[in-house]
């Protein structure tokens, strides 16, 4: 970051490039094109498969709202499938259910770092004719069928913000091996025009063409060599999420009222979010337990309310209650756990002493 700030570019520079190409060759994929953030990356995906105000893109419940907003941003409705009861990933039978004349394509979101069954996702975009995109912001270094998150669908994105797998601050990325699409995604965040100062620079010419209506969504140089640090420690990261992780499932097995996340075998987890399910006796008791550990500095969360609960789909699109039954259920059900690259046993020790507290105080 420093050598950035001695030059001449901080932003548009050779940095970008840089990490661009170091991210393609970490997801497997041919390109790869940085933007200001994730949300701003669905959105330019949106936009480069040209979705309209006549189309329906299926999206799972259980996400953040950019998975849907993307697509209301292009003038597109986002049509919510519902998610396995175990994995809490998008059910790929529900969205084979979901599709109509008007679908365009289907977002996939991994949830809490595991990839969603992908092969059974292309199958049913192939069959309709359909494009598949992967939310990955959850799930960078994590692998399907040994193959790595990046390169599991048409297209890709990740996000940078400070708690995802490796930060820029704020940033985002999508990869694809379509060299056309990965050029029409560098025009929508670069306001329509497919040069910039620097390559103009380099070829002589102040000339340039605005060819269409796009946005500023650039990551700048210094961001870019932030990135590329946080990339080379990317097996350090997940290695040390993973430990981490395997610590809380042998710990949690002293309880039968809170049940670990489930990792299907042929996945691995990145694991972003440490999700759990309280089951029996703590069915309920959701707040309770959510209060009780904070109350005592341990953080944990609940994520997500289903999209469609929010007040904004609930003004545009209706009481949609019931739409996704699974999502709806686990929404009342889970308690995300503190879980972080640099989490030591000790402080996971200290969860686990204080769920005990609470199972004490509260369920015997």
């Amino acid at each position: 970051m420093v050598r950035v700030l001695r030059s001449p570019w901080l932003t548009t520079g050779p940095a970008v490039g840089e990490f661009e190409a170091a991210f393609a060759r970490t997801a497997g994929t041919e390109h790869a094109v940085a933007f200001s953030n994730g949300t701003a990356a669905l959105h330019g995906v949106m936009h480069a498969h040209e979705v309209g105000p006549d189309d329906e893109v299926i999206v799972p419940a259980n996400t953040f709202v950019a998975s849907a907003n993307c697509v209301i941003y292009e003038g597109g409705t986002p049509v919510f499938a519902d998610i396995e009861e175990s994995t809490l990933l998008l059910n790929p039978a529900e969205v084979e259910a979901k599709i109509t004349s008007r679908t365009r394509g289907i977002i996939a979101v991994d949830y809490a770092g595991q990839p969603c069954d992908y092969d059974a996702l292309k199958a049913i975009t192939d069959k309709h004719g359909l494009f598949l995109h992967a939310d990955a912001c959850h799930a960078l270094g994590a692998r399907y069928r040994e193959r790595p998150v990046g390169a599991l669908a048409g297209t890709s994105s990740f996000s940078f913000h400070p708690v995802k797998p490796i930060t820029t601050a704020e940033g985002g990325m999508v990869t694809t091996d379509d060299a056309e699409f990965a050029q029409r995604l560098r025009a929508f965040r670069a306001h329509g025009i497919l040069s910039d100062f620097r390559s103009r620079e380099m070829a002589g010419t102040w000339e340039y063409d605005m060819a269409e209506l796009g946005y500023n969504c650039r990551l700048s140089d210094v961001q870019c060599a932030l990135g590329l640090s946080q990339l080379s420690r990317l097996d350090q990261f997940i290695a040390a999420r993973q430990q981490a992780a395997a610590r809380y499932g042998k710990w949690l097995g002293q309880f039968d009222w809170i049940r670990p996340p489930t990792v299907c075998a042929d996945r691995t987890s990145g694991y972003h979010l440490y999700v759990t399910r309280l089951i029996g006796s703590a069915r309920g008791r959701q707040a309770d337990a959510f209060r009780f550990l904070r109350a005592r500095g341990i953080g944990v969360h609940v994520m997500y309310k289903p999209v469609y609960a929010h007040s904004f789909y609930r003004k545009r699109f209706g009481d949609r209650t019931g739409l996704c039954p699974q999502a709806e259920a686990a929404y009342e059900s889970l308690l995300v756990l503190p879980l972080f690259a640099d989490i030591t046993a000790e402080e996971q020790e200290s969860v686990v002493t204080h769920l005990r507290a609470f199972q004490e105080s509260h369920l015997n």
